[in-house]
């Protein structure tokens, strides 16, 4: 599964980054995780890495060594640990001609739209540009209401964002057991999750250890999130050297396998809208392009109806007045109003600022009529 991805997000959690006892970065293993991203990097894939440790790697640095921390203890914390998190991936990446860049994220930032969107954006910039993101929760200025609390779902949600293919959880364990094996000797291992139900999140126990805040449940709730997208999630061990590499290899593990692609998956949520934030009407030969897979362009719309923003799913109605589509617009209603009918080269000079080609991207359209139904393609022949 691990091979065939495209885009592929790991977690590490704070357990294999900072070891329990000093409080310093294992150092020795994260050059052996490293060396497996160069190594997806360069065969072609796209690894994003989701990192915790920050805390734990501040905290003894600012001697907060004892007990649980205060919220602001943590930011505190997180801020002193995140710089040296950093320069370490920033060392250890460019040694092998790899730019890394820092993407620091809360809850928030993935569900405001506005948001979700500048942060989707940013990462497929650096992927196009051969980067790899280090993704990290913004510890220093998410509160207790607001921060995800753990970096599972986070790595969820960034996959999500991101489109990703595959979500690898690196831990403290080597899977999903139908109990906790620490204390139930017969609990089995389970290799395959195709739907998480109740029965499966009756089996999540506690984190086992000192230094993460996540545990099963988290992985478990994790899953859900990652399934809906599309992508496929794996819970692998990742104490042992080449964690990543360990899974391609065989190196026993968890699979929660989703039933559709990312891509299936987010046209499928595109096409279920209940209610499209607006509409836009376009000519004859925008609908032709349209069933043959292309994107609509600005060139082809010729009327805008209701409001709606850059990131709103809307309605696509053909001359005669019916809906033939449906697709995330990259515009809001004034902008697309301003460019309906112009070409793609004129979107700069008209608005100000250079957005995007597409009124909606070819990735983000969902087709609800065939071809063959419609009169207008066959009239405009």
């Amino acid at each position: 599964m691990l091979a065939s991805a495209r885009r592929i997000v790991v977690k590490v959690g704070s357990s294999l980054l900072v070891d329990q006892e000093s409080g310093r970065l294992n150092r020795s293993w994260l050059e052996t995780l490293i060396e497996d991203l160069v190594r997806l990097h360069r065969r072609g894939q796209q690894p994003i890495l989701v990192s915790s440790g920050a805390i734990a790697l501040g905290r003894r640095q600012l001697g907060l060594t004892k007990g649980p921390l205060r919220l602001e203890e943590s930011q505190a914390a997180a801020a002193v640990g995140q710089i040296r998190l950093a320069h370490a991936y920033k060392e250890l990446l460019e040694e092998k001609d790899i730019t890394v860049a820092q993407v620091l994220l809360t809850l928030e930032d993935s569900e405001r739209r506005p948001r979700y969107l500048n942060a989707r954006a940013t990462l497929e910039s650096l992927l196009a540009l051969g980067a790899i993101p280090v993704i990290n929760e913004n510890d220093t200025v998410a509160t207790a209401e607001i921060r995800y609390g753990d970096n599972d779902r986070l790595a969820a949600r960034v996959a999500q964002m991101a489109g990703a293919d595959c979500l690898i959880l690196l831990s403290d364990v080597d899977g999903l057991y139908t109990a906790d094996p620490n204390k139930d000797p017969n609990a089995q291992f389970i290799e395959r999750v195709l739907n998480v139900t109740p029965e499966i999140e009756a089996m999540a126990g506690r984190s086992a250890s000192d230094v993460g805040s996540g545990g099963m449940i988290t992985k478990i709730a994790a899953g859900k999130i990652a399934m809906a997208a599309g992508c496929r999630m794996c819970i692998a061990a990742g104490a042992q050297r080449h964690a990543v590499r360990r899974i391609e290899e065989g190196a026993r593990c968890t699979w929660f396998v989703p039933s559709a692609t990312p891509a299936a998956a987010r046209k499928a949520w595109i096409a279920g809208t209940l209610r499209p934030a607006g509409a836009i009407t376009i000519d004859a030969g925008a609908l032709r392009a349209l069933y043959e897979g292309k994107s609509l362009l600005p060139a082809g719309v010729t009327r805008t109806l209701g409001r709606f923003d850059r990131g709103d799913t809307v309605s696509v109605v053909a001359p005669d007045g019916s809906e033939v589509a449906r697709g995330i617009i990259a515009y809001s209603d004034g902008d697309a109003a301003r460019i309906l009918g112009r070409k793609s080269t004129e979107i700069e000079s008209i608005l100000g600022f250079r957005g995007r080609d597409e009124m909606i991207h070819r990735d983000n359209l969902v087709v609800l009529r065939a071809p063959e139904a419609s009169g207008a393609v066959e009239a405009a022949s």
